[in-house]
């Protein structure tokens, strides 16, 4: 069986894919405890360190090591700040990846990171890796064009062992214009009772920030983004639309009290995370969190599944 190190893994979705990849996960890494008591409840045969990167010194041989580093210099929905230590935690990948020297890796990033004041954050991460030894490819991934019912726009960075003499192709899109069709919310949000789910999701006042774009989408089109942030959570089909009333400026066409975002059940079903359990041991933000961090499991095991067969064999 193909074995894998996981880092910076959050609730397990990455790991999820490569697992339906056939993958056995060895060990996996996140700093946030509430991360740690999801990943148990779904994936509970995988030894999860809870620690900063920086207090693991040793790290089992493996075949991969997939990695998703924080992403909130880089992220539209974050800080956007580039200068933020938090925002160098590659340099932790790259540790794990000389010392474990796996005959791949699978970097998972926010698009942000290749904005003209982040390229050069970037390019650093592509030079590490590729002077470790492996042969390096990037692009951006849309999952609404692998499968999946949401627009969640993606860098992934694929490298391969230079000693192989081969390099990475990306999978190409399965829905769009001329394949299958995009799958959307109706599609994945149908069996669930199109009530109003009392106390799994964010109440919290429409900011005009928010309400500077329009957030709608209907049932017959896929979802927006899932974020992190509760505040930014896209709203649930069953609102009201909104129409553009002046410069980033939306309301909403019909009572706003039948406006809610998302549940955090909700999103994690757009997430690809149907059926996951989400313990009560921490508040509803730490959930929403979990989820709007995660990589969809669907997305990982076709970035893994398809490197080139000879890697493995």
């Amino acid at each position: 069986m193909i074995k894998a190190v996981s880092l910076f893994t959050g609730c397990g979705g990455s790991d999820r894919g490569l697992i339906d990849a056939g993958c056995e996960i060895l060990m996996a890494n996140d700093i946030l405890s509430y991360a740690k008591d999801v990943y148990e409840a779904n994936l509970p045969e995988t030894d999860f360190k809870i620690d900063s990167i920086e207090e693991i010194k040793d790290f089992p041989v493996a075949d991969i090591l997939a990695g998703c580093y924080p992403c909130q210099g880089y992220c539209q929905g974050g800080a956007r700040q580039s200068d933020r230590k938090i925002n160098r935690l590659y340099r932790e990948f790259d540790r794990a990846l000389r010392q474990i020297r796996p005959k791949v890796f699978i970097v998972e990033n926010v698009p942000g990171m290749a904005r003209s004041d982040n390229r050069h954050f970037l390019n650093a991460q592509l030079v590490r890796f590729r002077s470790a030894g492996y042969r390096v490819t990037w692009d951006f991934v849309n999952a609404v064009q692998y499968g999946l019912a949401q627009e969640r726009r993606r860098i992934f960075i694929v490298g391969i062992r230079s000693n192989f003499g081969l390099r990475y192709r990306f999978p190409k899109p399965t829905h769009g214009s001329g394949l299958k069709p995009v799958r959307t919310q109706e599609d994945v949000l149908k069996k669930l009772e199109k009530k109003w789910p009392y106390g799994e999701f964010s109440d919290q006042d429409f900011h005009w920030y928010y309400l500077s774009r329009n957030r709608y989408r209907g049932w017959n089109e896929p979802s927006k983004t899932i974020l992190a942030n509760p505040r930014h959570m896209p709203l649930h089909p069953m609102s009201p639309p909104l129409k553009k009333t002046g410069k980033d400026k939306w309301v909403f066409q019909g009572d706003p009290k039948k406006a809610r975002r998302f549940s955090y059940k909700e999103a994690a079903i757009l997430q690809d995370l149907s059926g996951w359990k989400f313990p009560d041991t921490a508040g509803l933000n730490s959930k929403y969190k979990v989820v709007g961090n995660a990589v969809p499991p669907m997305i990982f095991q076709q970035i893994f599944e398809a490197l080139p067969k000879e890697v493995f064999a």
